[in-house]
């Protein structure tokens, strides 16, 4: 790998046992779901989604956890097993691809245990019954995987789980990994052993420290008994567990000196390192996605954090402190994980608070992320922008990427086409700048022409929405735009372009990325003037934007908004619920009217959750299932489900509506030139992981 002195700690080799590290990054053990529980060999969407990242030179790979108890360990169907030596040759065949590339990978391995989603309830379970754990407690909250009171494990029970990872672990040996990673963190069931909020049990396995480590002591004494002392066993916990959010005293959870004891016992086990993340009761996403903690706001002040959980960067290095604390007392590597770029990992190395730096969303978005380092392209890096499209549609279903598109297939690189092409790319969008980008890639002649003066299409308009605590569209934009023109490609900013410039031109491709058309909805009285549509709202906006730039607007709206206390956001999809929660941060009281019995289609599902909870603790009325709506100059007059009439008196209407196709310009160069293409809203409105997929998708046939 490249040397750079800027990230010289990062880059350095290191060691987990005697496993040596390429250098000192790692890929943690996320859940792809990219097979299945009836396969006998590796997907060759699995293969080539971790070949991408050993390619692209993480210093280790950690894959994701497949069944190890079956049924009974499972939550879903899609992922591997390794509870039976037949599952051997197909893990072999992932290994094979990975250390091709130099770079060691270890299994992780856990055990539902207790947790389940509280999501999809009707989809089809690995193990319907009840869930086990180490006491009948539970936690019925939505945002907590807790749900049912589990089962209590019996110390035979217990003794059998131990073999079987211990035989799951030497069946890895055997596919040729050269270690297990045990993850003990979140709400599974190891966890839930080490927890004395979860663990309530009055026998060895319950009370002290010792003894309620004493599940997970046995397990890695055993994998070291039977796979040999050099077989490295890494662990991920949660270095504190915290309850203040939803009212639970945290002296009643695992607080950071109990959790620094367990690591030493571990340690005293054999265990070769430490992953450190944190848990919050009732927020389980925020324990592994840190800034998902502060969506839509932080449960709890930011003054209430505890001193240990670092909150400043809003979920970026947030368990910098919990690493440090760790470090402090053991001697084996400590990793840290949440939300990392490299300049903050670099100088946490340099400091001396972790040993490792672990992610996964930034290697989803860019496999080469640790290449690029090394090279100093960091402006190269295709950014995470914090989106949670890799967790949309639950856990269970197989990943996909806002800003890779190649995620999730089988093809993670553009090849030359075999002829040059002259390529005209109509908008600016991201399905525009994209498919400029991709064609550029194949070695086309690559011209972007954008009727206004910026690059991005409505994703400017979308970073004043949607805010920049968390998400970062303004980078995404960047990050295109830096590709492009070092790729070669032209933009004509400023232009509007039809079948006559096109005939000009005499292109061999057209990719037509027009965007989609705003709409008003039908509904009596929008055009009052208390009325702020979508298309005057972006007309009013678009000044603003190009002067002040994304940023700059989005805090301005802070201070001022040119709307009364009182509005009604009429449509309860994404953009109204984006529009109403914009609002709510800015001092509205707000009422959501949708005619459809559900609000938040289109919401990322982890979010939609804690959105729903946040509008109810925000005061905001959310009324489904109106049978009609007509303005007034007081407000709005609906008839509800239930057949009444209510007026809700408002000062402002903003009505939502989908964007319309715009395939005029498409329908018009038909059968006019040799090749020509929709993609991105102007073919159909969707959402910007469909938009980025079609100029991807499309790109790569030309």
């Amino acid at each position: 790998m490249v040397s750079n002195k800027k990230f010289e700690k990062l880059l350095e080799p290191y060691h987990i046992g005697p496993v040596k590290t390429r250098n000192r990054m790692i890929k943690t053990g996320a859940s792809m779901c990219y097979w299945h529980e009836d396969d006998l060999h590796m997907s060759e969407t699995a293969k080539a989604f971790y070949e991408a990242i050993a390619k692209g030179g993480i210093g280790l790979l950690i894959i994701e956890s497949p069944t190890i108890d079956y049924p009974l360990g499972a939550r879903w169907r899609e992922r591997y097993r390794m509870d039976d030596d037949k599952y051997i040759k197909g893990m072999s065949e992932l290994v094979k691809v990975i250390h091709k590339h130099g770079c060691p990978t270890f299994m992780q391995m856990w055990h539902d245990g207790p947790w389940q989603s509280p999501l999809f309830p009707d989809k089809p379970a690995t193990f319907s019954g009840p869930p086990i754990g180490a006491s009948a407690v539970n936690l019925n909250v939505l945002g907590d995987f807790h749900r049912d009171v589990p089962r209590v494990l019996t110390i035979p029970e217990i003794e059998a789980i131990i073999d079987k990872w211990a035989s799951a672990a030497v069946r890895a040996q055997k596919a040729g990994f050269d270690g297990i990673d045990i993850n003990a963190a979140s709400s599974h069931l190891m966890h839930n052993f080490l927890s004395p909020f979860w663990n309530r049990r009055q026998d060895a396995y319950g009370g002290s420290p010792e003894n309620r480590a004493r599940f997970l002591v046995s397990i890695i004494r055993e994998i070291k008994k039977r796979a040999g002392r050099d077989f490295p066993v890494s662990v991920l916990m949660n270095a504190i567990e915290l309850g203040r959010a939803i009212g639970i005293d945290d002296s009643k959870c695992m607080t950071v000196e109990e959790s620094r004891r367990i690591a030493q016992i571990l340690q005293e086990a054999g265990a070769d390192a430490i992953q450190v993340r944190n848990h919050w009761l009732g927020y389980h996403v925020g324990g592994f996605l840190p800034d998902y903690l502060f969506y839509p706001e932080p449960p709890i002040p930011l003054k209430e954090f505890p001193k240990e959980y670092y909150w400043k960067q809003r979920g970026e290095g947030a368990n910098i402190l919990l690493a440090e604390g760790m470090k402090k007392v053991l001697s084996i590597p400590v990793i840290i994980v949440g939300k990392l770029t490299p300049e903050l990992g670099e100088k946490i190395l340099r400091e001396g608070k972790a040993d490792f730096i672990a992610m996964t969303r930034s290697l989803q978005c860019d496999p080469e992320f640790p290449h690029k380092v090394a090279e100093g392209r960091l402006e190269d890096i295709a950014p995470c922008t914090a989106c949670g499209t890799c967790l949309d549609q639950h856990l269970s279903m197989a990943r996909r990427c806002r800003i890779n598109a190649a995620m999730g297939t089988e093809h993670y690189t553009v090849e030359k086409a075999k002829k040059r092409k002259k390529v005209v790319v109509v908008g600016g969008g991201p399905a525009g700048m994209e498919a400029a980008r991709v064609a550029a890639l194949r070695g086309h002649k690559v011209t972007l022409y954008e009727k206004t003066r910026q690059l991005g299409g409505l994703l400017p308009m979308a970073a004043v929405v949607k805010g920049l605590e968390i998400e970062d569209l303004p980078n995404m934009v960047r990050y295109l735009k830096t590709q492009i023109d070092k790729l070669g490609v032209k933009t004509e900013l400023g232009t509007e372009v039809d079948s006559s410039t096109i005939k000009k031109i005499k292109p061999d491709a057209v990719i037509v990325a027009t965007g989609g058309t705003l709409t008003v909805p039908e509904i009596a009285g929008i055009n009052k003037k208390h009325v702020i549509t979508t298309p005057a709202l972006h007309s009013k906006v678009k000044s603003y934007l190009r002067s002040l730039g994304p940023k700059a607007l989005e805090r301005l709206t802070k201070l001022w908004v040119p709307m009364g206390k009182r509005v009604v956001v009429i449509g309860g999809a994404l953009q109204g619920c984006e529009v109403a929660e914009f609002l709510v941060k800015r001092g509205k009281k707000v009422t959501i009217v949708e005619t459809t019995e559900v609000l938040g289609e289109g919401v990322i599902d982890f979010r939609l959750g804690l959105l729903m909870d946040w509008f109810t603790k925000k005061g905001v009325t959310m009324i489904t299932g109106v049978k009609s709506i007509e303005i007034t100059d007081k407000g709005v007059v609906i008839t509800t489900k239930e057949g009444k009439k209510q007026t809700i008196e408002a000062d402002n209407i903003v009505p939502t509506a989908p964007l319309a196709p715009n395939t005029a310009l498409f329908k018009d160069l038909k059968g006019k030139v040799p090749e020509v293409y929709a993609i991105g809203d102007c073919k159909e409105p969707r959402l910007i992981v469909d938009a980025i997929a079609d100029g991807w998708k499309i790109a790569r046939k030309i």
